[in-house]
């Protein structure tokens, strides 16, 4: 089995999209059988709560988040349509892949409002989202895989608070895991008692952007995707794959 995996791509109104394509064409490109994006794909600065009366909130609108990640994410599924129309005309076995898609907290942003405001119920909900195809997974829910556990982020203690890195995550919940929200990648090993190989993985990011919260020292982190291959009961051969690399690839066509 091969998975692949997209970490948060944070797509707000007016930031580049062709990273999607990119990551679209190299979907299509290895074929995986499973597709898993951890979240945060609408980054939804209109929700934040933590820049409402800062002159940089001004102007944000709900409908241009909506529409910004609605966009970016119908790029990359054209890529993987493209590839199944181009594999029928072939008369060639249709490439069907899962598609995962585990709720971030930017997006519960949007079950916040409308539990903070309750005239918003009917106006704003996760349908405006473009999700068609994909099984959507409740924000901090995981879902196991093939035997990796995948969720926008893995909590530790009963404050639910992030596990804070990869060493502790398997430490805390004894088994492979893959988690998005921080901006680095980190990843530990470790075995079971039978001797089983367990992997856990920050996956880092996938957009272009800085992020205007962070500074000089925090910004510029690892943005990629991953490939596991030879997936087998939650044991797997990890493979990063850069940005750089795939704009390199398919940049100059998108």
């Amino acid at each position: 089995m091969r998975h692949l995996v997209i970490p948060d791509t944070q797509i707000k109104p007016d930031h580049p999209i062709d990273h999607m394509i990119w990551a679209g064409r190299y979907a299509a490109a290895v074929k995986p059988d499973t597709i898993i994006h951890l979240g945060d794909h609408w980054d939804f600065p209109s929700l934040s709560s933590y820049d409402v009366g800062k002159k940089s909130f001004e102007g944000r609108r709900y409908s241009a988040d909506v529409e910004a990640g609605n966009e970016a994410m119908q790029v990359f599924m054209d890529c993987i349509r493209s590839e199944q129309s181009r594999m029928r005309r072939m008369k060639k076995k249709v490439w069907k892949p899962r598609l995962i898609f585990t709720l971030g907290n930017h997006e519960h942003r949007v079950e916040r409002a409308v539990e903070n405001d309750a005239k918003l119920e009917g106006l704003m909900s996760y349908e405006d989202l473009n999700l068609r195809g994909w099984e959507v997974y409740p924000y901090l829910q995981p879902v196991i895989v093939n035997g990796i556990a995948y969720c926008h982020f893995f909590t530790s203690g009963v404050m639910g608070r992030p596990v804070t890195n990869a060493k502790l995550l398997l430490q805390k919940k004894h088994m492979s895991c893959v988690m998005g929200h921080v901006q680095d990648r980190d990843i530990a090993f470790d075995r079971n008692a039978a001797g089983q190989r367990m992997t856990s993985l920050f996956a880092g990011i996938y957009y272009q952007h800085d992020e205007e919260y962070l500074n000089p020292q925090t910004n510029g982190s690892w943005s990629g995707l991953w490939v596991f291959n030879e997936v087998d009961n939650g044991t797997f051969d990890e493979m990063p794959v850069s940005m750089s690399y795939l704009r390199r690839k398919y940049g100059a066509n998108s």
